[in-house]
């Protein structure tokens, strides 16, 4: 399952790297630009402009949005999601995964220092693994379903050909719809089960002095069964899980909701001044631009927690594989909780004979 995750993950690699080194590729009309090129007379330029703009003109039609020849917002939109959010996005991407080389060059594979001691603990039920794999699973395919909306047409498109590249991206956008809610019931369960252990506490801040430990060999900051650098990895899946599920939601089905509206004039309290007359169209714009901004960010987050969860440190994939963790990788990385599941299992009562 690992190694799966890890081809997934070095496809995002290879999909980011083509859109970096060709960036050019995706950017929308510049604001303003006259299509063709061509000039025209002054009058024929104060015209392109008025309807440009986005302003109305008059239809015999029932639909008065008939009279807005341009909605000039979608050129915007269009603009900031093949601009900034694909180019960030690529580039946050490919920055984490040489962050990760860089340090795996430097500290190598974090050992258990004491050595594994062929005795294990129970670390994680049936229940927690089902919950973490369902979230895991759904997300990685949703992360390449979702890229391939982002970047496809520039890496695949090219390699297989329009043909191929249609069935592609139609199955992958029903994947993509469908798994959407499998990795909502695994968010869901995930945060029953594991709320009550990440909640912050005095000892997070000496795990975080420490730098959690992984810098240097012999260096084993207290926690208990969550560390700080988990804990943070669950209340921004957490957060982030619940933002991209309401815009994935929202953009499933269409024209139903007011989110933006609605967040926008809760933040104007403060003063922030931002637009809350926002038509219908543009509530399913500033989704997909948010759906995708949030998205990228948890991916960045989740190739990190792949990378320390699997190659980066010796028995900690088992964790979530078999339940059952090596003792002495539970006293070292999480000390305090391995000594409260040892004097629990002291405390109980020895079986009758």
């Amino acid at each position: 399952m690992v190694r799966k995750l890890f081809i997934a993950f070095t496809m995002v690699f290879v999909i980011s790297l083509t859109f970096v080194t060709n960036p050019n590729s995706s950017m929308a009309q510049v604001k303003g630009e006259v299509p063709g090129n061509t000039l025209g007379l002054k009058s024929d330029a104060d015209l392109w402009r008025y309807i440009r703009t986005g302003n109305a003109g008059s239809t015999q039609m029932k639909d008065q949005l008939s009279a807005v020849m341009i909605q000039s917002e979608g050129d915007n939109w269009r603009a900031i999601r093949n601009g900034p959010v694909t180019l960030y996005g690529g580039l946050g991407l490919l920055a984490i995964i040489g962050v990760l080389f860089a340090f795996y060059m430097y500290r190598g594979k974090i050992k258990v220092d004491a050595g594994l001691s062929g005795q294990t603990i129970l670390r994680f039920a049936a229940i927690d693994r089902f919950a973490h794999w369902l979230m895991a699973g759904s997300f990685v395919l949703l992360a390449l379903t979702g890229l391939n909306l982002l970047y496809g047409k520039h890496v695949l498109l090219p390699i297989f050909g329009p043909e191929i590249f249609t069935a592609i991206t139609i199955g992958g956008k029903y994947i993509h719809n469908y798994l959407a809610f499998a990795f909502m019931l695994g968010l869901a369960l995930a945060f029953v089960l594991w709320v009550r252990h990440n909640i912050p506490n005095k000892v997070d801040w000496e795990w975080l002095k420490m730098g959690g430990g992984i810098f240097k060999a012999g260096v084993h900051p207290p926690a208990k069964k969550f560390n700080a650098g988990q804990k943070m990895i669950f209340w921004i899946t957490m957060i982030g899980g619940l933002s991209v599920s309401m815009s994935g939601i929202a953009l499933m089905f269409p024209f139903q909701t007011t989110m933006f509206a609605d967040t926008f004039a809760l933040l104007n309290v403060i003063g922030l001044g931002l637009p809350t007359d926002l038509t219908l169209l543009q509530e399913q714009q500033y989704n997909q631009v948010w759906h995708g901004i949030v998205s990228l960010g948890l991916m960045i987050m989740i190739i990190a927690h792949i990378y320390i969860g699997s190659v980066g440190m010796e028995g900690a994939l088992d964790a979530m594989n078999s339940g059952e963790v090596d003792k002495n990788w539970a006293k070292e990385h999480h000390g305090l909780w391995a000594k409260e599941v040892e004097e629990e299992s002291k405390s109980k009562p020895e079986p009758a004979e």
